[in-house]
C-alpha cells in the first residue's frame, strides 16, 4: 500500500527547543490521525444515509475518477476527485497536490452533508486527511 498524500514535520532543532517544536507538531498531527471511532464505509452507504455520517470521521474505499487539481486565489494548491464504488460516487477534497491519479484508493477524512466555505456551498463531500492507493 502506498501513501499518496501525507504531511510530515521535520525536526531541525535539538535540545529543549527541538522537543517543544516536536510536541507542538505532534499536537497538530493528532487531530488528523484516524480516531478510534472512525467508520468504515462505501460511497453508497454514506449517500444512502448521509445524516448518520455527517461530521464523522470515516475510511472510504473506492475508485478514483474525475481528478481535478487547482490553485486557490490565495495560492493554495488543492484537488478534488470522485470516489466511486460502482453505483455511486462521493466527492473528495484535499489540500496539496494529488499523488494518486487513478485506481483503487482508501480515503480517510470527515464527511459533511453541507459545508459552507465563504460564499460557496458544498454538499456530500469528504475532506481527506489521507489518500492511500491500493
Amino acid at each position: 500500500m502506498a501513501t499518496c498524500a501525507s504531511q510530515t514535520f521535520p525536526l531541525k532543532h535539538r535540545g529543549a527547543r527541538g522537543l517543544l517544536i516536536a510536541i507542538v507538531a505532534l499536537g497538530l498531527l493528532l487531530p488528523a490521525a484516524r480516531p478510534a471511532g472512525a467508520l468504515d464505509a462505501s460511497p453508497s452507504a454514506i449517500l444512502t444515509n448521509p445524516g448518520r455520517f455527517d461530521g464523522k470521521s470515516a475510511t472510504i474505499r473506492g475508485t478514483i475518477a474525475n481528478l481535478r487539481e487547482t490553485v486557490s486565489r490565495r495560492g493554495n494548491s488543492y484537488y478534488t476527485f470522485d470516489l466511486s464504488d460502482g453505483p455511486r460516487a462521493i466527492r473528495v477534497f484535499s489540500f496539496g497536490k494529488a499523488l494518486c491519479r487513478a485506481g483503487l484508493a482508501a480515503v480517510e477524512g470527515t464527511f459533511e452533508q453541507v459545508k459552507q466555505v465563504g460564499r460557496y456551498t458544498f454538499r456530500n463531500e469528504v475532506t481527506a486527511t489521507q489518500v492511500t492507493s491500493r
